[in-house]
C-alpha cells in the first residue's frame, strides 16, 4: 500500500508565505493582552482601522500595522515620535525601446549580417503618497495628520 504524500512541506510553505503578511487579526493575536483589556467600542474601532487621539502605540499598531517610516522630534516641549504610513501605487511611465541583434544569412550573396530588431518595453513606476502621520508623546497619540487622497 502506498503511503500518502506528506503535507508537511505544504504547511511549511504556507507558514512562510503568511509570515510576512500583517492583518488586523494577526496583530490582534500578537497584542492579545492589550486588545482584551480594551472596551468593545474601542476594539471595534481598531478592527476598522481607526485611531483616535489618546490611543497608545500598541493600539495604533493593531489598527494600522507597522509604520512605513518613523521620525523623532525633540523640542522644548519634549520628545515626540512620529509614525508615517504610506500608500503605494504603480503607474505606467511610458515605453522604452531596446534593440535585439539577430544574425541573418543572405542566400544570394552568401553573406551574413546583423539586423537590429526593435523591442518595445513598458516602463512602470511606483508612486509613494503619504497617507497618515501619527504623533506620539509619552506613548500616546497627540496628533493625527491625514493626507487628502491623490486623484
Amino acid at each position: 500500500m502506498k503511503r500518502p504524500a506528506s503535507i508537511l512541506p505544504l504547511l511549511v510553505a504556507w507558514a512562510l508565505l503568511g509570515a510576512g503578511c500583517s492583518t488586523v487579526a494577526s496583530r490582534i493575536e500578537e497584542k492579545s493582552a492589550v486588545f482584551r483589556a480594551l472596551d468593545p467600542a474601542t476594539q471595534a474601532r481598531l478592527r476598522a482601522g481607526v485611531v483616535e487621539i489618546g490611543a497608545t502605540q500598541d493600539m495604533a499598531y493593531i489598527a494600522l500595522g507597522a509604520p512605513d517610516g518613523q521620525l523623532k522630534n525633540a523640542s522644548a516641549a519634549g520628545l515626540e515620535q512620529i509614525w508615517i504610513y504610506n500608500n503605494y501605487s504603480d503607474f505606467y511611465a511610458g515605453t522604452t525601446m531596446s534593440y535585439r541583434p539577430t544574425v541573418e544569412f543572405n542566400p544570394r550573396t552568401h553573406a551574413t549580417f546583423v539586423m537590429l530588431e526593435p523591442v518595445p518595453s513598458p516602463v512602470f513606476g511606483t508612486r509613494v503618497d503619504e497617507r497618515v502621520r501619527l504623533t506620539f508623546k509619552a506613548g500616546h497619540v497627540t496628533a493625527i495628520e491625514a493626507a487628502k487622497p491623490s486623484p
